[in-house]
């Protein structure tokens, strides 16, 4: 959801849809008790903030390049911890 900011929305987006698009996002704004702006608003923002947060490319000094690549190439160790959470059965499995 966007953060709640002081200024009123003044700037303006347009977009078209096809018919059946437009029955959709309509159908889901009512169900979401949401106006037909608000709901495209909010869920395009969200597909926004989920893009960026996908980005892959990280930006590292050469050292802590080395130091990744380092941590890479260790060994890995026992962890009792993620033994006990994967014998666990999973929520959705029922019981």
């Amino acid at each position: 959801m966007p953060p709640a900011s002081a200024s009123p929305r003044s700037a303006r987006l347009g977009l078209r849809a096809t018919p059946e698009q437009e029955t959709v996002l309509r159908r889901a704004a009512e169900v979401a008790h949401k106006s037909l702006t608000d709901f495209i608003l909010d869920a395009a923002y969200q597909a926004a903030e989920q893009t960026l947060l996908d980005q892959r490319l990280f930006m590292v000094s050469g050292s802590q390049y080395q130091a990744l690549l380092d941590m890479l190439d260790r060994p890995e160790s026992d962890n009792p911890g993620l033994v006990h959470l994967f014998a666990r059965q999973p929520v959705w499995a029922g019981k």
